[in-house]
């Protein structure tokens, strides 16, 4: 079997996904949309960077010194969207002619792109007589799909075109549907990018513990849909009572917005902004943590939402739908409205103060994780889904 990939090939979850098919025997190309690296085991058949992505991400402005970089990426991240979502769709036409090329030359057996925005809208070119299987992430529908007329329009056509649908949660297997996916059409849904491997993160966090005096992590760094402000705003109000908490998070370290907030609040005895993690280091953050902060206002089934409850690290995160389908609230975590500050203090001191909940919830997270979300469920699934589009 070859299975050609287009995918963003900087993305952990690109590279997790990969892991995920090594060892299965077959062949494997990627056509990325962002610069990247070459991965091991993969053929790199071409970048195609649509939508301005040579312009974007962490290969964007490379020759400027790292803390001068940070904070232009977080000036400019809203307005950058905005261009995406109303420009970015019509770059397309121009890799189209490149991308039909490069298919009919490696001549895969099955085509699998990893989301819609903007791998799957280039994926609408695909020639009929290969089958494509199209991933929907996080925020395809609720916050990608709806952005501008063109988007909508794109979204429609590439589900349109998909003869195979592969999500994260159940909700986005329903919004495929609404957005003009046919139902009778294979459709699997599964953890993201391949399941946790729970013995290589058991590996990683043993002999760590968490600390003393309490840390409570975020994981999501600065997103336009992750409610980093909210979090903020609620460390005052949690300090007022616990005084000694500490609160740390990733992929903040020297990003102007991170510290803007910090030092308007006057919280920088208890906070810490840490840089872009690799996966071990992040899990050992899990582990020296007792809580976890998700505040999001869209989102599929995020990675770390899984890494926190393998690892056993209180989940609270933002009352939205899909994450209903991981967290029942009072149970094995806490939800809460993503832009109250003071609803997510309270449930932040609940949590602190109620050491049988979170011990409960540790129990009922880790099942959670081992039936639904861990490789040995998810690969086997993937495997045999791939074999069934085989064309």
């Amino acid at each position: 079997m070859h299975i050609l990939l287009i995918a963003d090939g900087r993305s952990p979850i690109t590279r997790r996904w990969i892991s995920s098919l090594n060892g299965s025997g077959w062949k494997l190309s990627l056509i990325s949309t962002f610069p990247c690296a070459p991965i091991e085991g993969v053929e790199l058949a071409a970048i195609l960077p649509v939508a301005f992505a040579a312009y974007a991400g962490s290969q964007a402005g490379s020759n400027q010194p790292p803390s001068q970089r940070k904070g232009i990426i977080s000036q400019i991240r809203p307005l950058a969207a905005k261009v995406r979502h109303w420009f970015g769709p019509w770059t397309l036409p121009f890799y189209s002619k490149q991308y039909r090329e490069i298919v009919k030359r490696l001549n895969p057996d099955v085509i699998h792109a990893l989301r819609i925005p903007y791998e799957g809208m280039l994926a609408t070119a695909t020639p009929v007589e290969y089958p494509l299987i199209l991933s929907t992430w996080g925020n395809d529908f609720t916050l990608h799909a709806p952005a501008s007329p063109r988007m909508s329009a794109l979204t429609r056509r590439a589900l349109r075109r998909a003869d195979a649908l592969i999500s994260d949660t159940r909700r986005d297997a329903r919004l495929a549907e609404f957005w003009g996916y046919d139902g009778s059409k294979p459709t699997l849904v599964v953890a993201g990018n391949g399941g946790l491997d729970l013995e290589e993160i058991k590996n990683a966090v043993k002999g760590i513990a968490p600390t003393d005096p309490v840390q409570i992590l975020d994981p999501r760094g600065l997103r336009s849909y992750v409610r980093s402000d909210t979090i903020f705003k609620a460390i005052p109000i949690v300090l007022a009572s616990r005084p000694d908490v500490k609160f740390v998070f990733t992929s903040m370290q020297g990003q102007k917005e991170a510290l803007d907030w910090v030092a308007k609040l006057g919280i920088e005895k208890n906070v810490t902004l840490l840089p872009l993690l690799t996966q071990k280091d992040l899990w050992a953050e899990f582990a020296r943590s007792t809580l976890s902060l998700s505040i999001s206002t869209h989102d599929g089934t995020p990675n770390t939402l899984l890494e926190a409850m393998a690892v056993g690290c209180f989940p609270i995160c933002g009352d939205i739908e899909s994450i209903h389908e991981w967290i029942t609230p009072g149970e094995n975590g806490l939800l809460v409205n993503p832009a109250d500050p003071e609803s997510l203090a309270s449930a932040i001191i609940r949590a602190l103060d109620d050491a049988e909940l979170r011990s409960s919830a540790v129990k009922t997270n880790q099942k959670l994780i081992r039936e639904n979300a861990s490789t040995e469920r998810t690969v086997q699934k993937i495997h045999s889904f791939y074999i069934q589009m085989k064309k």
